[in-house]
């Protein structure tokens, strides 16, 4: 469990001298986002406060460079596009942003995509055992791209995937060089976590299979995930983990807790990543990041 509550946090003297936090990271689903996977209407206030204060506000996640930015730059819901001056770290870390300026891309091998493509085309074939109720998105810079094309499936991926493409066979894609493919998500319709045991325990060593929610597996470089988007960040910004705050509440998310001092699990987190951060916060149904940030910095 982590150490110590949220609202247990000691200030400091009569003052209640603040944290000098200059970034918060936070991931999306499970953390920032409410149970209906939007972002609370209280964030917008908070986020004026931040920005008045010159503190960045920075979301990390498994979701597609261009839906974060729809959900906070030109798309924001209180109005303002704030597309010049986004900072993101998006699909898991493989494209990192800073001040509307794409700062950093890590990609994959196209013949190891390929074989991945086989593996869950296998793998998803109802004549073959195991069987799994998978689907696969190829990941690009430019675009996502899914070959299953049922409606339950396609309802998840817009979730996660506004520039969505749909193509007869995914190894199409992989015809086009000039795309950058930077990550391949498979969602199981039954649990991710047992899925990936069972067919990707055996990657090349530079690649790894990891867990994003109940339903998502990202299969990525190893030497990539959201801790390097952070630190990214960090440099451009020249501040120190000291200075950063962090949340998260899935095992994708330890990268970001172990890259910030003031790092805090959702209540609603998974346990190993409850063990890995220095604090507890409320539930995302609770609004947990807002409270938390509210009380200790803005």
């Amino acid at each position: 469990m982590a150490k110590q509550q949220w609202d247990e946090i000691e200030l400091g003297g009569q003052d209640r001298q603040r944290p000098d936090i200059r970034l918060i990271v936070a991931d999306m689903d499970g953390t920032l986002l409410d149970g209906d996977s939007n972002i609370p209407s209280s964030f917008w206030p908070m986020l004026a406060r931040l920005e008045q204060r010159g503190i960045a506000f920075v979301p990390a996640s498994g979701r597609q460079f261009q839906t974060l930015e729809d959900m906070f730059g030109r798309g924001a819901a209180d109005g303002v596009d704030r597309s010049d001056s986004l900072s993101l770290i998006a699909e898991n870390g493989n494209v990192v942003s800073y001040h509307g300026d794409i700062i950093d891309v890590k990609g994959i091998d196209f013949n190891f995509a390929r074989r991945i493509i086989d593996i869950v085309d296998k793998a998803s074939n109802p004549a073959n055992s195991p069987y799994f109720n998978i689907g696969l998105v190829i990941c690009g810079l430019q675009s996502a791209y899914v070959q299953r094309t049922d409606q339950e499936f396609l309802d998840e991926c817009a979730k996660y995937y506004h520039a969505l493409r749909i193509v007869d066979d995914l190894h199409e894609v992989l015809e086009d060089d000039s795309e950058t493919i930077l990550k391949l998500a498979i969602f199981d319709f039954t649990d991710a976590e047992s899925m990936a045991h069972a067919l990707f325990t055996d990657l090349p060593d530079q690649y790894v299979a990891q867990v994003s929610a109940k339903h998502w597996v990202d299969i990525m470089r190893a030497d990539t995930d959201k801790r390097t988007g952070v630190e990214a960040i960090q440099r451009a910004m020249h501040i120190t983990a000291d200075q950063t705050m962090a949340f998260g509440d899935y095992l994708n998310d330890l990268g970001i807790l172990e890259s910030a001092t003031w790092s805090f699990a959702m209540a609603n987190g998974h346990n190993q990543v409850k063990q890995t951060a220095h604090y507890l916060a409320p539930a995302n149904t609770e609004e947990g990041v807002m409270k938390v940030v509210d009380r200790l910095v803005a």
